[in-house]
């Protein structure tokens, strides 16, 4: 029988430091390496590798995980978003309707409980590098992601983050946790994705960092109010008509990689890497699908219940 094989366009091949490349390719950069952190670790080794990283190491702790890419320059913490064989990313979604205390604020219960987790051990990968360092994340990972670049500044990790990158992040924590770090934050989000707008702002959640927003047909655009309700309705419709839930679709990784990278002026040329996937993995496209399905139903579940509690 033939093993099933997928063709992996990577974008992204960094030369040098990453503080070197514009805004723009920085995003792809991270957020290819977001997607990439959804594959087993023997396939996302070599994608890194393509992309320009020859270390990599995969964390996971009672299903919190992520990876540490690096490379003579640069070291990179991809946390892993929600899997919708994993229960714990589907528990840290439905506890929104509790939160726990941060030393420096107030976050969401179950985003907390899964760095809780992983800290440990990142914290001590991290203790030794002399690299700069960077964070990144996608959906329930930009949540860990944005969690973890806050604990840098409390743990005796000498060198701090250079930047956070997350791609379709919920919002995270309340207001004096999203002021107690000035971090250089970079927030993607994708018209309609509907996982950026829980856990709800009347229960004290904020975003944090620079809004970075694609409209309806992939192009960065700096919309408010009537204007940004106009483009969502406007996707939602178009979706409809392509038998889609733009509210779904749009939380996407694969779709974040796709317009970001239509936005990065004189994109060099792509470079494509064949990977067997061995029969026994899930094609990580369809797992990323159901995962957001999953997502968005238990996060809309909150939102009917999460009146029971708010931030203090």
């Amino acid at each position: 029988m033939t093993e099933k094989t997928a063709n992996v366009q990577v974008h992204s091949k960094i030369e040098g430091p990453i503080e070197q490349h514009s805004m723009l390719h920085r995003s792809l950069l991270f957020a290819e390496l977001s997607s990439i952190s959804y594959y087993d670790e023997p396939i996302a080794k070599g994608l890194a590798e393509v992309v320009g990283f020859e270390g990599c190491r995969f964390f996971d702790r009672d299903g919190a995980q992520a990876f540490m890419f690096w490379n003579d320059h640069d070291c990179v913490v991809a946390c892993r978003g929600t899997e919708p064989n994993e229960w714990n990313d589907i528990r840290a979604d439905v506890n929104a309707v509790a939160v726990l205390t941060e030393t420096f604020g107030r976050v969401h219960k179950g985003f907390m409980q899964e760095v809780d987790d992983l800290w440990p051990m990142l914290e001590d990968a991290l203790v030794e590098n002399r690299k700069t360092l960077w964070f990144a994340g996608h959906s329930l990972g930009g949540a860990m992601a944005t969690i973890c670049a806050g604990r840098c500044y409390l743990s005796e990790i000498e060198s701090m983050p250079k930047a956070l990158y997350t791609y379709g992040s919920p919002r995270v924590g309340d207001k004096r946790f999203v002021n107690f770090v000035e971090l250089d934050h970079s927030r993607w989000v994708n018209n309609n994705d509907i996982v950026t707008r829980v856990p709800p702002a009347w229960m004290g959640y904020r975003h944090a960092g620079k809004e970075l927003y694609l409209d309806r047909n992939g192009d960065i655009k700096d919309v408010n109010g009537w204007t940004r309700t106009y483009d969502g309705l406007k996707g939602f419709l178009l979706g409809l008509l392509k038998f889609k839930i733009d509210h779904f679709s749009d939380h996407s990784i694969d779709r974040y990689v796709e317009y970001i990278k239509k936005a990065v002026p004189e994109q060099a040329e792509e470079t494509t890497t064949t990977v067997d996937l061995p029969a026994s993995s899930p094609e990580v496209v369809a797992a990323q699908a159901v995962a957001a399905n999953l997502e968005a139903a238990h996060l809309e579940n909150v939102m009917a219940e999460a009146d029971q509690v708010k931030p203090e």
